[in-house]
C-alpha cells in the first residue's frame, strides 16, 4: 500500500509535507506509512477519501483497479449532469490584463 500511495502523491505533485497538511495528520505518520514502517488504519483512510474522493480505494487497499474512479465527477476532465457524461474540449483561462489563454486536453 505504501507504494500506492507514493504513487498517488507523484501523479498529484504534492509532497509528503503538503499532504500530511491536507489531511491534518501528523508528517512523521504519513512518513512512516510511506517508508512502509506502518499500516495505515481506518481513520488515515477515511480521511484520504474525503480529501481525495476520485481516489479508488479499492486501488489504495489491493493494488486493483485504477488509481482513480472512472466514474467520479472529480476526475479531471469530464462533468456530469443528468446522468450523462461530457468530455470538456475547451478551458480558455482570462488574465486581468485583458489577455486569454486556450488549452485542449
Amino acid at each position: 500500500m505504501n507504494k500506492r500511495l507514493s504513487q498517488f502523491l507523484q501523479a498529484e505533485n504534492i509532497s509528503q509535507s503538503q499532504f500530511a497538511d491536507t489531511l491534518g495528520v501528523a508528517r512523521g505518520g504519513v512518513s512512516h506509512i510511506l517508508s512502509g514502517r506502518n499500516r495505515p488504519g481506518y481513520d488515515f483512510l477515511e480521511t484520504l477519501l474525503l480529501h481525495y474522493p476520485s481516489l479508488n480505494i479499492d486501488w489504495v487497499i489491493t493494488g486493483k483497479g485504477k488509481m482513480y474512479k472512472e466514474d467520479s465527477s472529480d476526475a479531471p476532465g469530464v462533468a456530469f449532469s443528468a446522468g450523462k457524461s461530457k468530455i470538456v474540449s475547451k478551458i480558455t483561462v482570462f488574465y486581468d490584463d485583458g489577455t486569454f489563454e486556450e488549452f485542449h486536453p
